[in-house]
């Protein structure tokens, strides 16, 4: 395909989203904030800015970008209308006001150009069937002199002790469901590639971590993957596409409760990270 069809290709999503919105992975990502999910961003983020929040989610983290950025506004998108009641939700309690929600394609964002000084995304584009086509439209979107920001985590280079083949099985199945669903598991560390590709030139590569250690830590994190593992729609899509069998995966939420049980167990999430001057 050359750049010319590529610019005037069709525009929309086609990749499935691996982990859909059951309870266990709304566990995870409500628990996101501005602090433990966009520390790169903080120096970014002043009174009376205009943001757009990609993938907003349950909404944790725009509610915290809003309160930062008032009496700016903040507007959050989702490809998924049920998720967005959540963050509707989640604003409301509270009291954020300076916030609207709709519902977006980030292939095809419905906004026009130079419309937001920060432009930002967390864990989204590792779902999407074209990344770089992506940060384009959020470049698009992006005021000059504003900055798109992107984090991501890679699965491929998550760490955990004690070593556990049940936990070794359920990296390598997870990264198989979600490439056969369009997405790329790996994408912390392509991240600065896409940019580059999508045409930023003054890019800000940075990596964060997640980090499980303590108890409750240990319990909450590895009780989420567990609950995902069997109940989320991964699960129906492990199953259905043939990559594992019911059986299997109760052996690996098994793993996941076995390994928090240990005392010196300590899991690592690393995140690539870009900061783009529009």
């Amino acid at each position: 395909m050359t750049h010319a069809d590529e610019q005037t290709a069709p525009q929309h999503e086609t990749a499935v989203y691996t982990h859909g919105h059951h309870e266990s992975v709304l566990r995870s990502h409500s628990w996101r904030t501005v602090e433990n999910s966009a520390a790169y961003l903080i120096p970014e983020l002043r009174a009376g800015l205009e943001v757009l929040d990609v993938g907003c989610g349950p909404g944790t983290i725009t509610a915290d970008l809003a309160a930062r950025v008032a009496p700016g506004r903040v507007t959050a998108v989702d490809a998924a209308e049920d998720v967005l009641e959540k963050a509707r939700a989640a604003a409301a309690e509270r009291g954020v006001e300076n916030v609207e929600f709709a519902v977006a394609d980030v292939h095809a964002l419905d906004f026009p150009d130079d419309s937001f000084d920060i432009v930002h995304a967390h864990q989204v584009l590792q779902h999407v069937g074209d990344p770089v086509r992506a940060l384009r439209e959020m470049r698009r979107v992006c005021r000059p002199g504003g900055v798109v920001a992107a984090r991501d985590s890679d699965y491929g280079a998550f760490t955990w002790f004690p070593e556990n083949p049940g936990l070794d099985r359920w990296s390598a199945l997870y990264r198989q469901v979600a490439r056969a669903n369009g997405g790329e598991p790996d994408a912390g560390r392509r991240l600065l590639s896409w940019a580059r590709r999508a045409g930023f030139t003054d890019i800000a590569a940075t990596a964060g971590t997640w980090c499980f250690a303590r108890p409750e830590e240990r319990a909450w994190w590895s009780g989420l993957w567990a609950d995902r593992t069997t109940q989320s729609v991964y699960a129906a899509l492990a199953v259905d596409g043939g990559h594992a069998t019911r059986e299997e995966l109760d052996g690996i939420a098994g793993a996941w409760r076995t390994w928090a049980a240990q005392e010196d167990a300590w899991f690592m999430v690393p995140h690539g990270e870009i900061l783009c001057r529009a």
